[in-house]
Parts: structure tokens; sequence; C-alpha cells
């Protein structure tokens, strides 16, 4: 699968084809390296198709690399979800999948070349008075008590917190750069920490932990990658990423690239907060359809060429440009399901109708165009009889005066079949609306006689053979466009209710043994997917996607 970006902006793609044109650049390796603390969302999807969309367009390598520095928060399970994340979008990684852990002993190697060279000792101050001791944006930090010690001392102490001598937080490892610099990265940053975790990966042979700055650009080195790109927060960093890369035998050194990172109204992308979300139950996991995780998004009928879509259409830039509005994000869906999406009809809200003038024992076979335009998704065939299903929003019995559907005396089109008049109306002991009686006109199949204006078309299944099944209907988690602006706050008191309803629906016959992850057109009511976990072996139950209204397409138009 290739991306079509010859319109979208994007910088970092018009700089590396100015670099091979010039001859600065051959083969071309990116990387993406999530940490495995959580499930990748919509921000990590911009950076996947952002590095392999460039190793795929440059014919070069993009690395699947984790960052497994933090035993203490990781999971097998988020390994397992990643790589189904990238696969399922489209994209295959150069060679065998890679672990930050894989060069553990480089990187310790490496510890100890830094404090060969004067360039790194071992600290026995605690976090708070390391905080403290660093200083703030407009003061500068102040030097350990202990950054001095000789390098046998500190080669000593080093291999003694590898083998868990001491306890956590007892001393850590820091490089020797600048306590002055106004970068405060620069202000000893700290190397390796005491952490006694088991690690997914490793076991037990470790006692000691990298940071991820440590980790960062060396792995990247060892890779041999050419381009390191991540998001605008990493910036005050690179000054330290490209320190190390200068004071150590690295056999390459790669080039830090910053871009903007995506904020998308409506939306949370924090991973501690969406893990909060699991946790507290108040989403049902990590791939709950309301959930901004790709998991999430495939689950509510998302295709992986709509999110790559999306991403194309907002660009790469290093400019901050604000929120992106989620109408975009339901434009590249619609605008693929539209294509690709075959139709049915499914009533989410019933209420009976019989057709007093039509048989018991009555049946038409209509074969209806699985999609109006694609001949490749072939017929399938629609059910009439005496009683039928339609939804109670496609009926009043006082309507206003521009209300196209059925109310007592007027007349609708069934779709792909007869205009029907409602005659009567039943209701239950509560004068609630129990069904409607109504009449064909057995004359209007396939045509509109001379003189007669119907206006409005409903939906319908024959109640025959309708489907019982379940329909999630997905709104928004927040009501609020930036649910975590105000930090003091709890970002929790902006929860939709209503981001969750169910209705028990009926469907019309093609949709009895359809398998999981099958999208459609419901018609008139908006796209669905059949869930991923919850259809099949006669359960049925169906995600509403995003429906038929693009809001997006419409602001486009007036601009």
């Amino acid at each position: 699968m290739t991306t079509d970006t010859a319109s979208a902006p994007n910088f970092i793609r018009n700089q590396i084809r100015e670099e091979i044109a010039t001859g600065q650049a051959a083969k071309i390796v990116t990387r993406f390296p999530p940490e495995p603390n959580g499930f990748l969302h919509v921000g990590h999807a911009k950076s996947i198709c952002l590095n392999f969309g460039l190793a795929e367009q440059f014919g070069g390598d993009c690395h699947l690399r984790f960052d497994d520095t933090n035993p203490a928060k990781e999971e097998q399970a988020y390994i397992d979800a990643i790589k189904e994340d990238v696969s399922w979008l489209g994209f295959r990684w150069a060679g065998e999948v890679r672990f930050a852990s894989d060069y553990f002993e480089q990187l310790y190697a490496w510890a100890r070349h830094l404090i060969r060279e004067g360039k790194a000792y071992v600290d026995d101050l605690s976090p708070e008075a390391i905080r403290d001791y660093r200083g703030t944006l407009t003061e500068p930090g102040r030097p350990s008590p202990y950054r001095e010690r000789d390098s046998e001392e500190n080669l000593d102490l080093l291999e003694r917190m590898r083998v868990g001598e001491f306890a956590e937080g007892e001393k850590v490892l820091r490089a020797k750069i600048d306590m002055a610099s106004p970068n405060i990265n620069l202000r000893d940053p700290i190397l390796y920490r005491i952490r006694h975790a088991n690690h997914h990966q490793t076991g037990d042979a470790w006692k000691i932990y990298p940071s991820y700055d440590f980790t960062h650009g060396q792995s990247d080195a060892i890779e041999g990658v050419t381009h390191s790109i991540c998001t605008l927060e990493f910036e005050d960093h690179r000054p330290l990423y490209e320190w190390f890369l200068d004071n150590l035998p690295v056999p390459v050194k790669p080039r830090q690239i910053e871009f903007a990172r995506l904020n998308l109204n409506y939306t949370l992308t924090s991973k501690r907060k969406l893990k909060l979300l699991v946790d507290e139950g108040i989403v049902d996991g990590w791939d709950d359809p309301r959930m901004p995780t790709i998991s999430g998004m495939r689950r509510r009928g998302y295709t992986p060429g709509s999110i790559r879509k999306f991403c194309d259409m907002i660009g790469v830039t290093r400019a901050d440009g604000g929120l992106v509005d989620i109408a975009m994000l339901y434009h590249a869906i619609r605008a693929d399901l539209e294509d690709n999406a075959p139709r049915a009809m499914c009533v989410l809200k019933p209420l009976k109708v019989v057709l007093t003038n039509v048989p018991c024992d009555h049946e038409e076979i209509y074969e209806v165009p699985g999609h109006p335009a694609r001949e490749d998704m072939g017929m399938r065939q629609v059910p009439f009889t005496r009683e039928l299903w339609i939804d109670r929003d496609d009926f009043m019995e006082e309507p206003p005066k521009k209300f196209f559907r059925l109310a007592p005396g007027k007349e609708v089109r069934l779709r792909n079949s007869y205009v029907i008049r409602c005659d009567e109306v039943t209701k239950n002991a509560d004068g609630e609306v129990e069904a409607l009686h109504c009449s064909v006109d057995f004359d209007t199949l396939g045509k509109n006689p001379e003189g007669r204006k119907v206006k409005g078309v409903i939906h319908w299944v024959s109640a025959t053979h309708a489907i019982p099944m379940e329909v999630r209907l997905y709104d928004n988690l927040f009501q609020v466009e930036q649910p975590d602006r105000d930090k003091d706050a709890d970002f929790l008191e902006h929860l939709n209710p209503d981001s969750l309803r169910v209705c028990q629906a009926m469907g019309e016959p093609s949709l009895a043994d359809v398998a999981p992850e099958s999208r459609f057109q419901f018609e008139r009511v908006g796209y669905f997917c059949a869930d991923r976990h919850s259809c099949g072996d006669g359960k049925r139950v169906f995600n509403r996607t995003v429906g038929l209204k693009d809001t997006w397409a419409k602001i486009q138009k007036k601009g």
C-alpha cells in the first residue's frame, strides 16, 4: 500500500528529496520507536505514516524498535498490540523487530567510556536533591558534591549498581556536561537509574536501566538510522542527542528532525490518561471504539487507508497548527466507506407496520445492488412481506409542514419497493404507538405514476425475515474541544454521558452471517462495522463508525 503525498505539506519529505538530489544522502533509514507502556493512538499513527511513508517513498528502510527502558510500566501485551497496529496500517518494518534492550551491553560499555573520559560520574544525591541542584529556567544549576569522583571509583560504583548492590534511588549515573547551561537538558542529565524490576526481554539480568536520552541516539547510531524523526517536544533534547553522538565512538551520526505533533479536538492522547480510562472501567479496554487508539479506531470500523489519508491531509510541518478538527478524520473515513462499503437496510428503533391489503403468506424477493456504483459487489436479496419494521423516527402523528415521512393519511415510498399510505394507528395501554396499519399501492413498484408526488423515501425490513442485532452508537468521548486544557482540573468532568447508546435493531437478511470487521452503509443511517470481538457464532453486534453527514466537506466547500 502506498500513500499519495503529492499535495500534502511535508517539509521533511522535501528536505530528504533535496539531500538525495545534492548527494548528501543515499539510502534513507528511519525508525518508529514506541514505548511499550500502552496502546498506540492517533498521534502515533501520524508518526508511523511519516516514518514508514518516507522509507517507502525513497526506497529506504524503516525499523520498528521498542524503547523498552522502563520495565515497571511495560508489558508484552503492549508489544503485541503495537506490532499488530503497525501491520494493520499496511506497513512492514525492515528486518526483525528491534528492542533498545538489544543494545544494553553496548550502552553500558559506552557509559564506562564516558566515565573513563571524565564525562560521567555516579551521584549519591536523592532524586529530590538532584532536581533542586539542577536549578530553574532563570537560575543556573549547582554541581553535585559527587561530581569530581575519580574514574576508578565511578567505574567500581557503576558495576556495583549493575549487580544490584544498592537500593532504587540510592545512586544514579550522570553525564558531566554544564550545570550552568541555559538548556536544562545539558545540566548533567541522568544516564542510568537503579530499578529492581523484571524486564520482559532481559529478565533479571540488569538492575540498572538507561534513560531515554542516553538510549535514543545511540540506538539510532547502532542501527544506521539516517533521520531520527520526532515531535517538537524533543527539540530541546537535540543538543544532548548530539552531545552523546559527539562524545562516543558511535558508527554513524543520525540527524534529529522535529515536527509538530497531532492535536485532535475532543480527544486525549496522553497514554497516562488513556490508561486511567481503561483502569477505571470508564471505557471497555484500550480498543473501546471511543478511544483514540489505533485498535479502537479499527474496532469502530475505520480502515487503514482512511487513517493514512487523514495523516496525509494534515501534513507535516514544524509549526504548531493548533487543534485539528475531528471532522477531518470523519471525512477521511466517510470518503473511503462511501466508495467501498456495501449497502444494507437496518432499522435502529423498530416500529411495526402491517400492510392490510397484502395477504399473510405474500412474499416478494427484490434483487438489489450491493453498492449503487460497484457491480463487483453483486446483488443482494431483500424480501417483502405483509409485516415490516420501519424506524420509529420515520413516523409522526402530528407532523410539521415539511415532514416528508409517514403520518396518518400520508404516503411514503419504501426504498426499492412500493408506495404505502398510513390508514390507522394502534396504541398500547400507555398511549404509545404500537403499530401502523397501512395499505400498498401495487401500481408503484419501480415507477412513479403521473400526477403522484411522493417526496418521502424510508428504509424498512421484513418483520418475517428480520435479523435481530445490537447496534452501538458512538459519539465523542468528551464534550469539550480540549478536555485536558486546564491542567489543574479533572479531565473526567468533561466526559460525554451520551458517548455510547445501544439499540436493539432489526436488519435485513444479508446481515445474518457477516464476518467480524465487515463494514456497511446502513441506508439513511450511517456507516457501521461488525464488532471484531462480538460478531459471529450467532452474535450480531455492529458499531457505528460515522454518520452520513459530512460537515468537513461542507466547510471545505464554503472555504
